[in-house]
């Protein structure tokens, strides 16, 4: 395989003298010791970089350069590998004197690898709510404020599992065996349901069997999220992480977003404490409540129908049975709601507890009231038919308002925790994460609509759902039809600010051409070149636009949400027949938007399907996507434990313990040099080291989204307090960026509080035109291939250079060799 580019590229010498400028004397530094003999630990001479790659994922050559790799640790899932010619470097570090050796973590199959895991997007509501959970505003002393919001979170996540379990019931349930099912023109026509249609007058006629009988759908769907929550938890997040012999008895609070550690330079915000990528205790909990609950919900779908009717009508059934029922029902679901209330992450240290009561006995009664549903409602009832469709339009409107009001609440108190510590760059003031919430409810209901209109459509003959004439079933509730109304006026209000977005984006473009050109120095520009360096810039840039759109799209779900729950209240008819007799223009527009946005539902989610099918196996459209989902998946599941699992979970304690283990056998010096998402990885795993052990590494970032993306909208966790922590716990780090670069950004950290940490903005292009040294053109590289500018190696160098003197070290006969066969074994397995 070939070398990449960057390897031919001329690079100047690394000058061992020069060293990242401070802004004062190196003893005034907060960060700096004062005396390098005492407090700087002495090197063996060997020194390492760790490369961490980005978004989309690499393979071990293309890190390092060479078609001959060797794992050094780690499995097929996530390893580090080395060049096979640098295994054994640590005993020879005079042979590597022109450069640190390289190894390169690749986890890149953490979040890809077989197509299969595109079904993930059908998960998408559940991550995106559990994102919502993150990204609270930076608190001070407000820990019952903190508190509210993570259990407000928490409940909008089990409403959306409710909301997907219901709509499994409203497929399986209403539609298709009590409305078709009971209806000869629509059973007659697929053969599939003759042994439950009403025609044929065997023992599963009557509705209630028919009801038991189509109850296996969703439950069946309901232990599939349970088995694939436990599942990837085994494969993905059970990986303890390795102590690295620091106490954690200054972890004292654990709402408290830093910590200050005493005795040590160390700053530890929350991603530093010991539990925090290790959610075992509150993952297993939530799993149970959930999963309790989606039974719960097909037992209230099937039992309580088959309670009113024994209320309504002459039945051999006795009531009581009904009443008792309905009662331990309810009893049930308020136990979910506890478990769910009563206790959220635990980080002070490594909790391996379980609750063994509440993970087995609560789902373990939900699926017994499950069963007993399915014995009641199958409880022989001659003078029973299913007319019209189940009674589930109120159990979906309580859902919808249900989720507007915990929304909405979440925003004040995400308003509260910002105006008690504010930082100017948080996204929308702190009102980031009611947002994201609101945004996983829009696509909750666009899933659940899109797939009750579809199967409505498919089994209602030649009428429309909800319209009447022409239609063998009634169709869905009218409030999903008016849910999906509105997705196409949401669309149009859209479309005046993106409109906009382009126009600013093209007025910026043209107003940068003079600037890039005397920024290059160039004689005789070209304006060709000049246009398309412009408009890169200027498209990169509109990155820090999503959030304003994204609030524009949040309160515009909010309140069209509202109206679609109103209508269907008032009239309780689609939009098409609520809007008969009215002018004509407005019943025409009703009826558009009513068979449009139903439409538009089910291509959402075929849509999900086939785009996330794409992204896994095209590369390019893995790139193009991936640093949503991989932001998506970086976080613990701390609020929905059936959302995608955490590649974090098992990423950073890997990279925390080689950093230890490699550190504390060569007494070396050492880079963990992360682009893109890796730079957030590298962090983390920082974050996580003693501080004896960092001030052996130093920090290398480029293309990094650690401020732009995850310090905007986590301010809680990489705000400006938790970075500038960083940066006096570490003695070297350096972020390089690109004005070209829509991902990646500066650190923006005040210089004043130690080193300087931001180089650039650099050159991309390198050069703008042909030269002798460049004799083909230079291409805009973006958000890739940070190795290729000179920069890189200088940067490198010196942040080596900075970490210490070097101290030739003898290696004894009885020296272990973590790059050789010892690291290979047992004791030389750092990544747990």
């Amino acid at each position: 395989m070939p070398r990449p580019a960057h390897r031919f590229r001329p690079q100047p010498p690394a000058a061992p003298s020069r060293r990242p400028r401070a802004d004062g004397p190196e003893s005034e530094s907060p960060t700096l010791p004062t005396d390098p003999q005492a407090e700087v630990p002495q090197s063996s001479g060997a020194a390492l970089e760790l490369l961490v790659h980005g978004v989309g994922g690499a393979t071990p050559q293309e890190m390092l350069g060479d078609p001959r790799t060797t794992r050094i640790t780690g499995d097929a899932t996530a390893a580090v590998h080395r060049r096979t010619e640098d295994v054994g470097a640590e005993q020879h570090p005079e042979r590597h004197r022109e450069g640190p050796v390289a190894e390169a973590y690749c986890w890149s199959n953490l979040t890809s690898g077989n197509g299969s895991r595109a079904l993930w997007l059908l998960l998408l509501p559940f991550m995106v709510v559990n994102l919502a959970h993150w990204m609270r505003p930076n608190a001070r002393g407000r820990t019952r404020a903190v508190r509210l919001y993570g259990l407000l979170v928490r409940l909008v996540a089990l409403s959306l599992t409710v909301l997907l379990t219901a709509a499994a019931c409203e497929v399986a349930l209403d539609l298709v065996a009590w409305q078709c099912a009971g209806t000869p023109e629509c059973s007659v026509q697929r053969s599939w349901l003759g042994f439950l249609s009403s025609r044929q007058d065997g023992w599963f006629a009557q509705p209630g069997r028919r009801l038991a009988v189509a109850a296996l759908v969703p439950a069946a769907l309901v232990g599939l999220l349970w088995y694939l929550s436990h599942r990837t938890w085994s494969a993905y997040e059970s990986q303890r992480p390795l102590s690295c012999d620091e106490p954690d008895s200054a972890e004292t609070d654990v709402d408290s977003d830093v910590v200050a550690q005493p005795g040590a330079s160390l700053i530890r915000p929350a991603l530093g404490r010991p539990g925090f990528w290790y959610g075992r205790r509150l993952v297993a909990r939530l799993r149970a409540a959930h999963t309790a609950a989606g039974f719960l919900t097909v037992a209230a779908a099937v039992g309580v129908t088959a309670a009113r009717h024994d209320r309504a009508a002459d039945s051999p059934v006795p009531t009581v049975i009904g009443v008792l029922f309905e009662t331990a029902l309810v009893l049930c679901g308020l136990a979910v709601v506890a478990v769910v209330c009563r206790r959220g992450r635990s980080e002070r240290r490594l909790d391996n507890r379980l609750d063994r009561a509440v993970t087995t006995c609560l789902p373990g009664t939900a699926l017994t009231l499950l069963l007993c549903a399915v014995a009641y409602a199958g409880w022989s009832r001659p003078g029973w038919v299913s007319a019209g469709a189940l009674p589930g339009e109120s159990a979906f409107r309580a859902l919808a308002v249900g989720q507007a009001l915990l929304v909405v609440v979440l925003a004040v108190v995400a308003l509260s925790l910002y105006r008690s510590a504010p930082e100017p760059r948080t996204t929308l003031h702190g009102l980031g994460g009611p947002a994201v919430a609101m945004l996983a409810c829009a696509l909750g209901g666009v899933m659940t609509g899109g797939v009750a209109q579809r199967v409505a459509d498919w089994l209602d003959g030649p009428g429309t759902p909800g319209m009447g004439a022409g239609a063998d079933i009634e169709g869905p509730p009218a409030l999903l039809s008016w849910q999906a109304s509105v997705i196409p006026v949401l669309l149009l209000l859209l479309l005046p600010p993106v409109i906009w977005l382009a126009a600013r984006t093209v007025r910026r473009a043209r107003r940068m051409g003079p600037g890039i050109e005397a920024e290059y120095e160039e004689e005789h520009p070209e304006p060709g070149r000049t246009r398309r360096i412009a408009r890169t810039r200027a498209t990169a840039a509109l990155t820090d636009s999503a959030p304003g759109i994204l609030g524009l799209l949040s309160a515009a779900t909010l309140l069209l949400g509202a109206g679609a729950v109103a209508g269907s209240w008032l009239t309780g008819e689609v939009p098409g027949l609520a809007m008969d007799g009215t002018a004509p223009f407005v019943e025409s527009v009703a009826e558009t938007a009513q068979s449009t946005g139903s439409w538009l539902t089910g291509f959402g989610v075929i849509l999900f399907v086939t785009w996330g099918r794409r992204a896994y196996r095209d590369v390019s459209a893995r790139r193009t996507i991936g640093i949503l989902w991989d932001v998506g998946t970086f976080w613990p599941r701390a609020a929905h434990p059936f959302a995608p699992p955490c590649y974090a979970e098992r990423a950073v304690p890997d990279l925390s313990s080689r950093m230890c283990a490699w550190t504390g056998r060569t007494r070396g010096r050492l880079v963990i040099s992360g682009h893109s998402q890796g730079s957030v990885l590298a962090a983390a795993a920082v974050w996580q080291l003693p501080d004896p052990v960092r001030h052996r590494v130093a920090l290398l970032t480029y293309g990094s989204p650690i401020e732009r993306l995850y310090g905007r909208w986590f301010p809680a966790y990489f705000g400006r307090v938790p970075l500038e922590g960083l940066q006096r716990s570490v003695d070297c780090w350096r972020n390089l960026w690109r004005a070209t670069d829509p991902i990646g950004g500066p650190v923006r950290i005040d210089e004043g509080q130690g080193h300087e940490v931001d180089r650039g903005p650099l050159k991309d292009p390198l050069v703008y035109g042909r030269t002798v040294e460049y004799p083909l053109p230079e291409p805009i590289l973006g958000h890739s291939d940070y190795q290729a500018d000179p920069v890189f190696a200088v940067e490198r160098a010196a942040l080596l250079e900075r970490l210490g003197p070097v101290v030739p070290r003898q290696v004894g006969a009885g020296a272990e060799d973590p790059g050789g066969a010892a690291a290979q074994g047992s004791s030389g397995r750092s990544s747990g």
